[in-house]
């Protein structure tokens, strides 16, 4: 007889700091939002709207802004490497750091902890409108 083969599923996650939320998901899965590139943090942080995640986007994802800005607190290793583009326009990012990345160009291969920095997530969480206008709006309120 021969032996019984055991799936283990070992889905990627990334947590989204300071609101410490948590999304796994299966990336084959992974509905590609247009943007940003397939499987970014941008598009996975999309892929979950009812978790309350906002990152803005005010190119839509198209490596022509900074607003999606973000810092990698863990997992450096699981996400793509950056490309000449990305180092490119983080240069003009505000609070850049060495473990800067773009949301939008980051795609995510394995677990990742990441914060969005506080000029971003005090403007949406404070009621300001994305700067797209309705094209994305702000999160939904808790009830």
């Amino acid at each position: 007889m021969p032996p019984l083969l055991t799936v283990q599923w070992n889905l990627p996650s990334v947590t989204f700091l300071p609101a410490n939320i948590t999304v796994e998901y299966d990336p084959a899965i992974l509905k590609d939002t247009g943007h940003g590139l397939p499987g970014s943090l941008l598009d996975i942080a999309l892929n979950f709207p009812k978790s309350g995640l906002h990152l803005e986007h005010a190119c839509g994802g198209n490596c022509a802004c900074t607003t999606c800005h973000v810092v990698i607190r863990q997992g450096e290793q699981n996400l793509s490497p950056m490309e000449e583009d990305e180092e490119d326009r983080l240069d003009m990012a505000a609070d850049l750091t060495i473990h800067s990345r773009l949301g939008c160009q980051a795609v995510v291969k394995g677990d990742v902890v990441i914060e969005i920095p506080a000029w971003n997530r005090n403007y949406v969480s404070e009621g300001g409108a994305s700067i797209l206008g309705d094209g994305i709006p702000p999160p939904a309120r808790a009830r």
